[in-house]
């Protein structure tokens, strides 16, 4: 076939299964838009704002395990998308973005709307290529899409200068068996590393499974409950890693962390071994690493061996795709108990459970309650898309997950304005599930332009904005850490209610907890995007809190009642 540079790139994307993109057009993309006229099989989603874009690909592709797609024009298209490529980065999540560029003539002279953007994107993507031959073009796409989706995934940008994307060739599909020098994901694991493994699994009394991301990303949810059942192991998740187990197993005790649950930072301070799996041992997680877990042995489990022994020094790390890993493991693992460890992290719990807010008389609408809440009139059942702060902790902490890939949110960078558009692109890739965009007044102006994205594809989505009128994460800071100097964090907020109203999108407005279950009821008989306003606490608290480079186990803890403040 006679094709141009831009149906290349549309036919080699209808190749490798692409049937969604996100984008925004301008000239140096020109020609790729004008190609898609030739491809309905593709559909493109026409966002406001290139963030979106790479977000709404980010999200489809957490919600599928497929990879997303993303395409902007050159200069300011570009450099718009990378925030969003920086967050998939962060989180391991598989995007392609395409974006085009000047004509190769004109690179390097300052021309109308060109930026370096494989420089400016070199640190935040897995890999990225400009193209400057249009023959190279198949295969740099076929590749592109390999290393994004194989070994520990992650975003691959390619740049198209406008004239590669006009001229013409005899267009080939590279078929065969992929040949990348230097790119070789772990394949085998050496038998001597599983034995030593078995060997610390077999004669620890306080053992703990830190359940991460990758437990997901590879598949090996069941492994990783047949290790736990057989060995008697409680397991504690990381904020991506909910869903790895059904939070309602009872081996299962809460995440671990800043926000996490008292009894797992507890555990982990007190365990004698520590079997992380998919993990990467990120500040968040640890606290103060001089003091994390030393009475514990350490097995480390994960595909990116540059994560292996570099925050966290470990006993046995073991570099390998986690389910092919487990599969060699779990033959040789003895049945155990731990009756008196887990007695123990019980008796943590209880005391936990006395501290619970929901457990206390309050008057106001808390967003403990409002998340807590969905969890319930949704069966626990619904995809929730979360923004970053307080309400994406609330929503780990009150919103327990039964499977897999259904919590999306912005973990390494802390994305703010992930929640929309991820959301959006959540429900593309999955559209008979029930999705929930829970975010923060804050957050959600950050992209709230991407509401006319949802209504003109009618998006049968349902936007739950918890607002306190602050920036409550930081507020939060403020008040334990600088004497309740509120600077920059009071919110000066529009009519969210009317806002949706302009948009043509059915929206209401909460401000007791017995309207909760009739918002829910509103939102899911709207047929396309519904939004619900929940007007809460302006300065609710999240408990626990692990403070910055503090010990572990060293919580602000919420009072229990009769403690005062």
């Amino acid at each position: 076939m006679l094709l141009s540079g831009a149906e290349i790139i549309m036919e080699c994307l209808l190749r490798e299964g692409v049937e969604v993109m996100f984008g925004y057009p301008g000239g140096a993309i020109l020609p790729t838009y004008d190609a898609m006229t030739k491809y309905p099989q593709i559909h493109h989603v026409l966002v406001r704002h290139e963030q979106g874009a790479g977000h709404m690909a980010d999200g489809y592709a957490r919600a599928t395990g497929k990879v997303g797609v993303a395409i902007a024009t050159s200069g300011p298209g570009a450099t718009n998308l990378v925030t969003a490529i920086a967050t998939a980065m962060m989180d391991s999540s598989p995007i392609v973005c395409i974006t085009g560029q000047v004509p190769r003539g004109s690179i390097g002279t300052d021309a109308f709307q060109e930026t370096d953007v494989t420089g400016v994107t070199l640190p935040v993507t897995k890999h990225n290529y400009l193209v400057m031959d249009v023959h190279e073009l198949p295969y740099i796409i076929r590749e592109a899409f390999h290393i994004a989706r194989t070994g520990r995934p992650g975003p691959v940008l390619i740049d198209v200068p406008k004239d590669v994307q006009n001229e013409k060739i005899e267009f080939v599909y590279p078929e065969g068996e992929l040949t990348l020098p230097g790119y070789h994901p772990p394949k085998e694991t050496d038998h001597k590393d599983i034995e030593a493994a078995l060997e610390l699994i077999h004669s620890s009394e306080r053992p703990i499974i830190l359940a991460g991301h990758g437990i997901l990303m590879s598949g090996a949810m069941q492994e990783v409950r047949e290790l736990a059942e057989r060995a008697q192991i409680p397991v504690a998740l990381t904020l991506l890693g909910k869903g790895a187990m059904p939070e309602d197993h009872p081996l299962v005790i809460g995440m671990m962390g800043m926000h996490g649950e008292a009894a797992s930072n507890y555990a982990i301070q007190e365990a004698d071994l520590l079997i992380a799996l998919g993990m990467r041992f990120d500040d968040r997680v640890t606290g103060n690493l001089n003091t994390y877990a030393r009475k514990a042995k350490k097995i480390h489990i994960d595909i990116d061996p540059s994560e292996i022994n570099k925050n966290v020094k470990v006993d046995v790390g073991i570099c390998g795709d986690l389910r092919a890993v487990l599969t060699q493991l779990l033959p040789h693992v003895a049945s155990m108990s731990h009756p008196e460890w887990l007695n123990r992290i019980r008796d943590w719990q209880e005391d936990s459970d006395e501290r619970d807010i929901l457990n206390q008389q309050v008057d106001k609408l808390l967003g403990a309650q409002v998340i807590n809440d969905l969890w319930k009139f949704t069966g626990g059942d619904a995809i929730t898309v979360t923004d970053v702060g307080q309400h994406q902790m609330l929503e780990a902490q009150y919103y327990p997950h039964k499977r897999p890939a259904t919590l999306i949110t912005s973990g390494g960078l802390g994305t703010m304005g992930f929640g929309l558009p991820a959301a959006i692109g959540a429900k593309f890739g999955r559209p008979d599930e029930e999705v929930w965009a829970i975010v923060g007044d804050g957050g959600f102006q950050m992209t709230l332009c991407e509401l006319a994205t949802a209504k003109q594809e009618n998006v049968d989505i349902n936007i739950a904005i918890i607002n306190n009128a602050f920036l409550g994460m930081v507020r939060q800071w403020q008040e334990f850490f600088y004497e309740e100097r509120y600077q920059a964090t009071p919110m000066f907020n529009p009519d969210f209610v009317r806002l949706a109203e302009a948009y043509g999108i059915p929206a209401m407005r909460v401000t007791s907890r017995d309207q909760i279950e009739e918002s829910v009821q509103f939102a899911r008989s709207v047929k396309g995007p519904a939004l619900v306003e929940y007007v809460v606490e302006k300065e609710e608290i999240v408990y626990p809190m692990v403070p910055a480079g503090a010990d572990l186990d060293a919580m602000m803890r919420r009072p229990k009642p009769g403690e005062g403040k």
